[in-house]
C-alpha cells in the first residue's frame, strides 16, 4: 500500500540538497554544461519526499529540485521509540535499502543519502545498510519507496479483519 502524497502547502519544511551533478552535453558549438540538483525535504514529523531539478545554474536548479521534493511529500509511520513499525526492504534501480527497526538510544545508523531521508522524516532510532548500486539518487529513491511500503499495526489488522490486540 502506497502512501498517499499530501498536501504540503500550510507546512513547515527543512530542505537538504543531497547532491549536485554537473551534466555536459556536447553539441557541434562545443559543451553545454548544466546543473542537475538532489534535494530532500521533510519536517521532522512523519513526512518526507524528494525531488530533482535541471538548470543551467546551480541555484536555479536547488530551487526547482526543492519545489519538485514539495510536490512528492509523503506521510510515513513512527512508532514509540522514534523508529519504524517493521523491517523491510526498499528497492528502487539496483539500489537496495534494508531498513531495521532499533530499540531506544541506538541512534540513526545509515549512510550518507539514506540518513538524509530519515532525519528529515523525523526518525531517531534506526538502523539501516544500503545494497547494490551507490549512487545518491537512487538510494535516496529506494529509501523513500522501503518507507512509504511500511504499514501500522493497525494497517495490518484492519487488512486481516481482526483487532491489533489479536496480533
Amino acid at each position: 500500500m502506497k502512501r498517499n502524497i499530501i498536501d504540503t502547502s500550510n507546512m513547515e519544511m527543512e530542505d537538504k540538497v543531497v547532491a549536485i551533478k554537473r551534466v555536459t552535453k556536447v553539441v557541434k558549438g562545443g559543451r553545454n554544461m548544466r546543473f542537475a540538483a538532489l534535494v530532500v525535504v521533510g519536517d521532522k514529523k512523519g513526512h518526507v519526499g524528494a525531488g530533482l531539478g535541471k538548470a543551467a545554474e546551480v541555484p536555479e536548479a536547488i530551487r526547482k529540485a526543492k519545489e519538485d521534493a514539495m510536490k512528492k511529500v509523503i506521510s510515513l509511520p513512527i512508532d514509540d521509540n522514534g523508529s519504524i513499525p517493521h523491517d523491510f526492504i526498499g528497492n528502487f534501480g539496483s539500489a537496495s535499502v534494508l531498513l531495521k527497526k532499533a530499540g531506544a538510544g541506538t541512534g540513526i545508523i545509515a549512510g550518507g543519502p539514506a540518513r538524509i531521508v530519515l532525519e528529515l522524516a523525523g526518525y531517531k532510532n534506526i538502523r539501516t545498510k544500503s545494497l547494490g548500486s551507490n549512487n545518491k539518487q537512487n538510494v535516496v529513491l529506494a529509501t523513500l519507496a522501503g518507507l512509504s511500503e511500511l504499514k501500522t499495526p493497525e494497517e495490518v489488522a484492519q487488512s486481516r479483519g481482526i483487532s491489533v490486540s489479536d496480533l
